[in-house]
């Protein structure tokens, strides 16, 4: 069985209409590993760590026969790093021109040295969140955590501000 995967695309560095254009590019860099992207509509978030611009954010969900994550997880690296981010010259939790995460793997757990799904910090973050409504509904189940209503439901006080339907 084929399992859905959600991938979270945020950024803030570089004017609104910029980083929707490098999203655009990311869905087109995964649509062609995945051959269908669907995307979850935009939204804008204020910052996690040091003072910065907002962010934002979004997720696509698409799936992938037979995908092994050290081959997902190095495919993302490399759309971002082809899209202008450079990991080794950034701060923990700053600015980026482009983050993709695996959010979800259908009711997959894992745990590698690259990858860990579910996300390790998607409970706590309402714009991994939002998208993942979006994109499967709230009575997604997220593995370990519950569904995806309720655990909006206990970060419903960050500012999570949707700003386009379709991107």
């Amino acid at each position: 069985m084929t399992e859905p995967i959600a991938i979270g695309i945020g950024g803030n560095i570089g004017t609104e209409a910029a980083l929707i254009e490098r999203f655009g590019r990311a869905r087109e860099a995964i649509s062609l590993l995945a051959g269908r992207a669907i995307s979850a509509p935009l939204f804008r978030t204020a910052a996690i760590g040091p003072m910065q611009s907002p962010f934002l954010n979004t997720a696509v969900r698409i799936t992938l026969p037979d995908a092994q994550p050290a081959e997902l997880i190095a495919a993302l690296l490399e759309i971002e790093r082809l899209l202008g981010r450079q990991r080794t010259l950034e701060t923990r939790w700053g600015p980026r021109t482009l983050d993709l995460d695996v959010l979800v793997w259908g009711a997959r757990t894992l745990r590698t040295p690259e990858l860990e799904v579910p996300h390790p910090r998607l409970a706590e973050r309402r714009f991994a969140l939002d998208p993942l409504v979006a994109l499967f509904g709230s009575d997604f189940v997220v593995p370990g955590l519950g569904t995806v209503g309720t655990l909006v439901e206990r970060v419903r006080d960050q500012r999570c501000e949707q700003i386009a339907e379709h991107w």
